[in-house]
């Protein structure tokens, strides 16, 4: 009996999801809890697993097609009891001679094979392949189920063909042309591809954050000798122990806990008519994931040592690499730090994650001349950047966060003494 793929729970208000990269192709065997196809909702994309051995049947929704939760997508034979998911084998038919006494066996033969079907054709594809005159059975399918899709088609069509042999002209006399060189021409092709949900939801919260919160950005910037020498000689004892990379992130991470209790109007949230104050920190991490930007969320921050802050960091983003995040660890968060210095950014304005009032922006460290104690020396240094909402927080208390970011970084000592 034939086993329906639907699409499974995916976050509470969520009703709707789109297709992403089917794992197995139709007719393909697979085992049980194997991934089939991947579930992209506006935040975070999970993986359909197979409920059993089997094979693939059919797919009813391709990759970038909507879907609603509980929606049937598929099919899939489960596994002959005791035998493995593949096709069975085709049964050899009898070939006899009909006598009178009975029917004397010839031999055995091969079934005939089934007839090929020709390709599935997509619309798109359908249309630029009549407008090239190729016929659909010269095309080869990428798309699930061996489907030929449009970008199938414009490779068909804009491949190289050999032109035709022209007939043999007379010999004549003339004198050589200058030689002229080759002219490569560029291509002007445009390619369409569906907005994904993540990033659909990536692209109306930061409108909404520009459309409903007053942002305003402050900077400063901060000496990262004492933390480098730090991280420089632990870092070999702190890998040994805790199996993680001691990062700058950590200190970071602590460093914003202690501004957000200096200046609790950062950690607040503007919720009219009131302004809601937190006594706990969840922190948000930006990582770039392989669908889009996500934060997930650094729960109760406040307590975490530096090294569960460095495991937890290494793990979310790992787990983002691979589309592996859980809804609920993307969710919630009263601030957030972004370092687009691992890309090599020097200076920027982030944008806040609504509700939250802030954002660190933290940049990459370069060696600039400073002038410390009448002397100018080389010191490795970083721009900071938090952007808030001036609803809530007036350029007084941004201003002294950033100042209590720069100055427990300069003077790490800070974070055991919270002074």
């Amino acid at each position: 009996m034939a086993i329906e793929l639907k699409v499974p729970e995916v976050g509470e208000s969520i009703t709707e999801v789109m297709i992403g990269t089917w794992k197995k192709r139709e007719g393909e065997a697979v085992a049980a809890d194997d991934s089939i196809v991947e579930i992209e909702s506006d935040k975070a994309t999970v993986e359909l697993p197979a409920p059993a051995a089997g094979t693939i049947t059919k797919m009813l929704k391709a990759s970038g097609e909507k879907a609603m939760v509980g929606e049937v997508i598929g099919y899939m034979e489960p596994a002959a009891v005791g035998g493995g998911s593949g096709p069975a084998a085709a049964p050899q038919q009898t070939v006899g001679v009909k006598r009178a006494e009975g029917t004397t066996t010839i031999g055995s033969v091969q079934p005939p094979a089934a007839p090929v079907m020709p390709p599935r054709v997509m619309p798109a594809a359908a249309r630029v392949l009549g407008e090239a005159g190729l016929p659909a059975a010269a095309v080869g399918g990428s798309g699930p189920g061996g489907r030929v899709t449009k970008a199938d088609a414009v490779a068909a069509t804009n491949a190289p063909t050999a032109p035709p042999p022209k007939a043999a002209a007379p010999a004549v006399a003339r004198p050589n042309p200058p030689a002229v060189a080759g002219v490569r021409g560029g291509t002007r092709e445009e390619r369409y591809q569906l907005i994904s949900p993540i990033r659909q939801r990536i692209a109306e919260r930061l409108v909404e954050a520009q459309q409903q919160a007053a942002l305003l950005t402050t900077f400063n910037e901060c000496d990262m000798s004492a933390v480098m020498a730090l991280r420089a000689k632990f870092k070999d004892q702190f890998q040994e122990r805790y199996g993680a990379k001691l990062g700058f992130m950590s200190f970071f991470v602590r460093a914003a806990v202690e501004a957000l209790r200096a200046v609790p109007q950062v950690n607040a949230e503007y919720r009219e008519p009131h302004i809601v104050y937190r006594d706990y920190y969840d922190i948000g991490i930006a990582v770039g994931g392989g669908k889009g930007l996500v934060v997930p969320v650094l729960r109760n921050a406040e307590m975490l040592s530096f090294a569960q802050i460095e495991l937890a960091i290494g793990d979310f983003a790992r787990r983002a690499s691979e589309n592996k995040l859980k809804l609920e660890e993307l969710q919630g968060g009263t601030f957030t730090i972004s370092n687009g210095g691992v890309y090599g950014s020097m200076l920027s304005t982030p944008i806040i994650n609504p509700p939250q009032s802030g954002i660190l922006g933290l940049h990459a460290i370069q060696d600039r001349p400073m002038a410390v104690n009448g002397q100018v020396v080389i010191r490795p240094m970083m721009y900071l950047a938090l952007t808030y909402d001036h609803r809530l927080v007036d350029g007084r208390e941004a201003v002294t966060f950033l100042k209590r970011i720069k100055d427990t970084i300069e003077d790490p000592s800070r974070l055991m003494l919270e002074v």
